[in-house]
């Protein structure tokens, strides 16, 4: 097992224990919506584009209603549960560890955290927090790109008593905000789950106030 597979294997425990109607920290999206998009994401090419193309979000809306007709949600879930299909790309060795181990760890927290009872942040593995951390050097300047002022990530307790603190700079600015936080809190704030995300942020407080309002993940 992997954690990708273990979070998929979670996520799908926990929406059906949810139900459908659960709300998520996806707007406008229920714990439905989410099923559907995770099953458009591994198995519809063709719908797919619609995730990626802003101008096709129509064809993406018509193949999501589709498929909710199509399967009761707990046929759904328990299709997604048994991994991508044979035919997916999803389903080449190796990719799923690298394409779906941040999608449902996040989708995880998005169902997680919702509503009026969330639940609190989770304290994962050692080498489950070392590879947040790689993802994150990998592609934070991609997820912070827009960002309104300069970011960096800093990796909670990574400073020796007389040394730095493990750092990533995800983007440049004239005033710049330090993220504070665990590796997948900070994976979480860069998806856009700013609110919920346990995350320090430490600057000039026009600084955070104005990363703090941002929408800059896409």
């Amino acid at each position: 097992m992997t954690f990708a597979k273990d979070e998929r294997s979670a996520l799908c425990d926990l929406l059906d224990q949810v139900g459908p109607d659960a709300p998520t920290l996806c707007e406008g999206w229920d714990a439905h919506a989410l099923t559907v998009h995770l099953w458009i994401r591994e198995t519809d090419p063709v719908g797919v584009t619609g995730m990626v193309a802003r101008p096709l979000s129509g064809l993406l809306e018509r193949r999501m209603a589709e498929v909710r007709q199509r399967w009761e949600f707990p046929e759904l879930v328990d299709r997604i549960r048994k991994g991508p299909a044979r035919l997916s790309v999803f389903a080449i060795p190796g990719v799923d560890e690298g394409a779906n181990t941040t999608e449902y760890f996040v989708h995880h927290e998005d169902v997680r955290r919702a509503g009026d009872a969330p639940q609190p942040s989770r304290v994962l593995a050692p080498d489950v927090e070392e590879w947040m951390w790689r993802r994150l050097k990998l592609l934070a300047r991609a997820w912070f790109r827009r960002a309104p002022v300069g970011v960096v990530l800093e990796r909670l307790g990574s400073a020796e008593a007389d040394g730095e603190p493990e750092t990533i700079r995800a983007t440049g600015g004239a005033r710049t905000v330090t993220l504070v936080g665990q590796p997948s809190e900070l994976m979480v704030y860069a998806h856009g789950r700013t609110a919920v995300a346990e995350v320090k942020l430490v600057g000039e407080p026009d600084a955070v106030a104005e990363l703090g309002g941002a929408d800059f993940h896409v």
